[in-house]
C-alpha cells in the first residue's frame, strides 16, 4: 500500500494542489501582465507572494508567454546579476525561440562575453562574468542583458515578462543600479515587469518616494490574507483526500487562530494532520495540541527574535500579544506600563521595519499569529 503523505506544506513554495484560492489575484495579475503592465506586489512575509507569481507564471507559459525570472537575493554583485540574467534569458527566453545551436548567439553583441560552463550532471549551462571588470563595460553589458528579453520576444511576436524577486536588494547590489534598470524598462512597453519584495518598507520607498527612479512606475497590488471562508473547503478536501476528516468546529478553531494567514494555516494544518490517525477525524481539542507542536517547532526562531529585541520592543510585543490596539494612546500605555510615547513610537517603527507588527493608522497588532501565541506562553 502506498504511503499516505501529509497534504499540507509550509516553508517552500505552495505549488499545484497545495496552492489555494487567490483566484481574483491570479486573474488580476495575469491580466496586467498580458496588458504589458508593470506591477509591484506588496505583502507581508509568508503571505504567498512567490507562490502566487509562480502559479501565474505557469498559466502564462501555457499561453506561450515568455517568462524570465531572477531572484535578487542570489545576486549580491552586479557580476552575479549579469550571470543570473544571462541564465534566465538562455533557458526561458532563447530556448523556446531558437534551436540549440542558435541560442548562444543571442549574447554575441554583449560588450563582455560570458564564460559558459556545462553542468556534467544535467547538461545545463551556467554563465560567468569575472570580477574586476571595468565598471563602464559591465554597465553596458547589464543594460544589454536587460534589453534582450523584450527584443528577442518582439522579433518572434511573443509576449514576455521579467519577474524580479526580492527586488529591494537592488539598492544593496549597487546604489546606481535602479537608475540603469529604470532607464531600460521605461523603453520596454512590450515587456511586463513584476517586482516582488519581502521588506515592505523598502519596497514602498523604492516605488513611492518621488526621489527614487522607480517612483510611480508600476501598479501597486496589495496581497492580503485569504478569507477564512475560502479556506474551509480547502482544509476539508485536503483531509478527505488522505482518508481522514476534520470536524467543522476544528476548522473554525484553526482559522480563528491563523485568521486566514496563508503560511500559518498551512503550518497548523500540517501538525494537525500529523496527529490524526488514518480513517479518524480531527476534533477541536486536537487543534490546540497541534498548536503546541507548532510553537515547539518555532521556539528557536521566536527565541532569536525575542533575543534581538530591545527592552522597549519586548514590552511592546508583550502588550500586543495580550491585546492588539493603539499603543501610542495614553490609556493603552498606562494599562500595560509602557514607556513614553516617543520610546513606544521608536519601538513601533523598528518592529514594523522587521515586519513583526502591522499598523493601520494608530492600530497595531503582531503580524505572525504564532509569535503572539508564543510570547503569551513563553515570554
Amino acid at each position: 500500500m502506498a504511503e499516505v503523505r501529509n497534504p499540507f506544506r509550509y516553508g517552500a513554495l505552495a505549488l499545484d494542489d497545495v496552492f489555494t484560492d487567490r483566484k481574483a489575484e491570479i486573474r488580476e495579475l495575469e491580466t496586467d501582465i498580458r496588458n504589458g503592465q508593470d506591477v509591484v506586489l506588496f505583502a507581508p512575509r509568508r503571505y504567498g507572494k512567490s507562490s502566487l507569481v509562480w502559479r501565474v507564471a505557469q498559466r502564462l507559459v501555457r499561453k506561450r508567454v515568455l517568462v524570465a525570472q531572477v531572484d535578487l537575493m542570489t545576486t549580491p554583485t552586479r557580476e552575479r546579476l549579469a550571470e543570473k540574467l544571462a541564465a534566465t534569458i538562455y533557458e526561458d527566453v532563447a530556448s523556446p525561440l531558437f534551436r540549440a545551436k542558435e541560442r548562444l548567439r543571442v549574447f554575441q553583441h554583449l560588450r563582455i562575453q560570458p564564460t559558459v560552463h556545462v553542468n556534467p550532471n544535467d547538461g545545463s549551462l551556467a554563465f560567468g562574468f569575472g570580477a574586476g571588470l571595468a565598471p563602464a563595460d559591465l554597465d553596458e553589458t547589464l543594460e544589454r542583458l536587460l534589453q534582450l528579453p523584450g527584443q528577442l520576444a518582439a522579433e518572434r511576436d511573443r509576449q514576455t515578462v521579467l519577474i524580479l524577486d526580492e527586488f529591494q536588494e537592488v539598492v544593496d547590489i549597487d546604489r546606481e543600479l535602479p537608475k540603469l534598470m529604470r532607464a531600460v524598462f521605461q523603453q520596454q512597453p512590450e515587456v511586463a515587469h513584476v517586482y516582488l519584495g519581502s521588506k515592505r518598507h523598502m519596497m514602498q520607498r523604492i516605488f513611492s518616494d518621488e526621489n527614487e527612479p522607480f517612483w510611480r512606475s508600476a501598479k501597486q497590488l496589495e496581497l492580503g490574507v485569504i478569507a477564512p471562508t475560502e479556506f474551509v473547503g480547502y482544509i476539508e478536501e485536503r483531509f478527505e483526500s488522505t482518508g481522514r476528516t476534520i470536524r467543522r468546529e476544528a476548522v473554525d478553531r484553526v482559522l480563528a487562530i491563523t485568521r486566514g494567514h496563508p503560511y500559518a494555516t498551512q503550518e497548523l494544518c500540517y501538525f494537525l494532520w500529523q496527529r490524526v490517525p488514518a480513517r479518524a477525524s480531527a476534533a477541536e481539542e486536537s487543534v490546540d495540541e497541534a498548536l503546541a507542536d507548532v510553537l515547539r517547532s518555532e521556539h528557536a526562531h521566536f527565541t532569536l527574535i525575542w533575543g534581538r529585541a530591545s527592552s522597549a520592543q519586548r514590552s511592546l510585543l508583550h502588550a500586543l500579544a495580550r491585546e492588539p490596539g493603539h499603543p501610542l494612546s495614553t490609556a493603552y500605555r498606562r494599562r500595560f506600563a509602557l514607556p513614553g510615547p516617543s520610546t513606544v513610537q521608536k519601538a513601533l517603527q523598528a518592529l514594523e521595519r522587521e515586519e513583526l507588527i502591522a499598523r493601520d493608522g494608530g492600530y497595531a497588532e503582531i503580524s505572525e499569529p504564532f509569535l503572539a501565541q508564543w510570547i503569551a506562553r513563553e515570554a
